[in-house]
């Protein structure tokens, strides 16, 4: 009887059932707005519209049954505004709407590595096919439909990969705040992340798209009605982007604890400035393109098709617009962990940090003179290549300040090799080769050649995988004792990490020689010459994707079966954040700290960043 009551009301299974619903009514609906066709069987055929409002019913349907609907009805019926939704629940919070800052970033967590691992499950499909030169495993539209989904996923997902478990967990807390500043449009990013998962996944299931991650017109209005799930995709991702990155800049912006300046901030909360700015910018650019693409397909407008009047061209600049600042998206977070993690196992203040400060906001305001590099070989004018050349290279000058800033922190410091330092350090090398590799692709001579092969795939994964997923999982080794109150296994986590970093470089060095022996990528077939290239990289893909389900097993058994308390600091850390019960309470605070210092003054005397107003669980 309680499990029963536990499933009645709203919640994940309440969600999942009447976004189903929603499904057919959205289904039902697109055919009597065109017109029942009934076919030889007597069912009703489809059309695209059809799918389209099927999806968009079954979201409106899914966040429904979440209860995000509760509210403003509530307010209608003239009840009490309400800030808490389930937030002192058990298990039951997780799968459903929280306002919970903490229970939302635990959210984010295991639903993109979710999600990230069956992009991996993709990566292994796409080298199990490069196995041998001529097509074997899938056939030629197949193949391009799993290189899609691949790059769609691990680019759409991963934009909030940082943002969404650590920016959502961490920024209150270290800010001296109790919640964010919108706790249920927190929750909605989340949820609407989700549901653009689960659509895109469906896309095979309606033929595919055969564009890659970018959706380029002409293909985009040619292909298959899976095309219209590609956009669906990116849409949702596109407003939960827009709507997390406001909400973090509202927090920061108007929920600072007393004392904390803008020069007083944790450099993890200025990466997070950075990178919501971008998104807040860019992510409404990718909406409104998606959408024009959409009605192309739909209802017959003629924005992207160059017969009708449109041009294809334009997509190719609308989407750059927004694609080129996604790339420091997913960049920015991660030279935030690393100057974060740094002075804490260096036992150094942070060299620079002002330096460092306005290396992350120039990157920001640089990201978006550069997106035409993509298109020097679409037919741009030559006389705007120089300007784009010369962005494109100045942009690795605040790059480099904090690439510096971080070297200079090393530098003569009493470094301790634990594992979210050694992921910080692999984030230099891999990062450096990827920002070298990088000029070859920002100058129009040498972008003629490298244009569109495995050159620019390798130099892409060093700069977003070495960049991102790397500190994705330093951050993961270094806050999950905060957030869970437990400890991974240190033995298992070195070993994860050794055979991530060695076989991550051996599957993505070689690819740099392929591309410049003219193998494309997206292309089923290659040069039988480059075969045992492939086959080399092919192994370390999947030797690769074995260090992932290494961590997934350390992961498990540490927090499932031997859930080994952790301290409450394990690192020595003076941020804010490790001052606090692990855990963290639901109210974060007894009082709302005041901030006198930085939190990065090892080795000083007066380096304790929280000297009044105590947090919860400190005398």
């Amino acid at each position: 009887m309680t499990l029963a009551r536990r499933l009645v009301g709203f919640n994940l299974l309440t969600a999942c059932i009447l976004g189903v619903g929603g499904w057919y009514v959205g289904w039902f609906g697109a055919h009597a707005v065109v017109g029942p066709s009934i076919n030889f069987f007597g069912t009703i055929d489809f059309n695209e519209l059809s799918l389209v409002l099927g999806y968009l019913g079954g979201v409106v349907g899914f966040l429904i049954g979440l209860g995000f609907l509760n509210y403003p009805i509530a307010r209608l019926r003239g009840y009490p505004p309400s800030l808490r939704e389930k937030e002192t629940g058990g298990m039951g919070r997780y799968f459903g709407l929280c306002t919970d800052h903490k229970v939302v970033g635990i959210q984010y967590l295991v639903g993109i590595g979710l999600f990230f691992f069956i992009g991996g499950l993709n990566a292994m499909l796409i080298r199990t096919e490069l196995l041998r030169p001529d097509h074997q495993v899938w056939p030629a539209g197949t193949y391009l439909t799993i290189v899609g989904i691949h790059g769609t996923m691990m680019m759409g997902m991963m934009t909030s990969g940082i943002l969404g478990p650590f920016g959502n967990y961490l920024v209150p807390i270290l800010i001296g705040a109790r919640r964010m500043a919108f706790p249920r449009i927190e929750a909605l990013t989340f949820w609407l992340l989700m549901a653009a998962g689960a659509i895109l996944e469906t896309t095979i299931f309606f033929g595919g798209f055969p564009t890659g991650w970018t959706g380029y017109q002409p293909l985009g209005t040619q292909a298959n009605p899976g095309m219209d799930c590609y956009y669906l995709f990116f849409a949702l991702v596109g407003i939960s982007m827009t709507l997390l990155g406001l909400n973090m800049l509202v927090t920061i912006v108007t929920m600072r604890a007393p004392g904390l300046t803008w020069t007083r901030l944790p450099m993890f909360v200025w990466g997070i400035v950075s990178t919501a700015i971008l998104m807040v910018l860019a992510a409404p650019v990718l909406v409104a393109t998606l959408s024009m693409a959409l009605l192309d397909r739909v209802v017959q407008t003629n924005f992207f098709i160059a017969a009708q009047g449109g041009s294809s061209y334009l997509y190719e600049n609308l989407f750059w617009v927004f694609g080129h600042p996604e790339v420091y998206i997913l960049a920015l977070p991660g030279f935030a962990i690393v100057l974060e993690i740094l002075p804490v196992f260096a036992r150094k203040p942070l060299w620079g940090y002002r330096l460092a400060v306005g290396g992350m906001l120039g990157v920001s305001l640089l990201s978006w003179f550069v997106w035409q590099h993509h298109l020097f070989v679409s037919g741009i004018n030559a006389d705007l290549r120089p300007f784009y050349m010369l962005s494109t290279e100045l942009i690795s000058i605040p790059t480099g300040l904090t690439f510096i800033c971080g070297m200079m922190t090393l530098w003569r410091g009493n470094i301790r090799y634990s594992v979210p330092m050694l992921f910080c350090l692999a984030w230099f090398f891999n990062f450096l080769l990827g920002g070298l590799s990088g000029v070859f692709l920002s100058d129009a001579p040498s972008d003629v050649t490298t244009h569109g092969s495995f050159f620019s795939m390798a130099h892409f994964h060093y700069t977003i995988m070495g960049g991102l997923v790397f500190t994705f999982f330093a951050g993961i080794y270094y806050w999950i004792p905060k957030m869970t109150g437990l400890q991974l296994n240190e033995r298992l986590g070195k070993i994860h990490f050794w055979t991530m970093f060695i076989f991550f470089n051996s599957t993505f060095f070689p690819l740099f020689i392929a591309g410049f022996q003219g193998q494309p990528r997206r292309v089923v077939t290659y040069p039988h010459g480059l075969q045992f290239l492939n086959d080399w990289v092919s192994v370390s893909a999947f030797l690769l994707g074995g260090s992932m389900l290494l961590f997934l097993y350390n992961f498990v058994k540490s927090l499932v079966f031997d859930r080994i308390p952790a301290p409450i600091d394990p690192w020595g850390s003076k941020s804010i954040e490790w001052q606090l019960p692990s855990p963290v309470p639901v109210h974060n605070f007894d009082r709302i700290p005041v901030f006198s210092s930085d939190p990065y003054g090892y080795g000083e005397p007066a380096g304790v960043p929280v000297p009044a107003g105590a947090p919860a669980g400190m005398s």
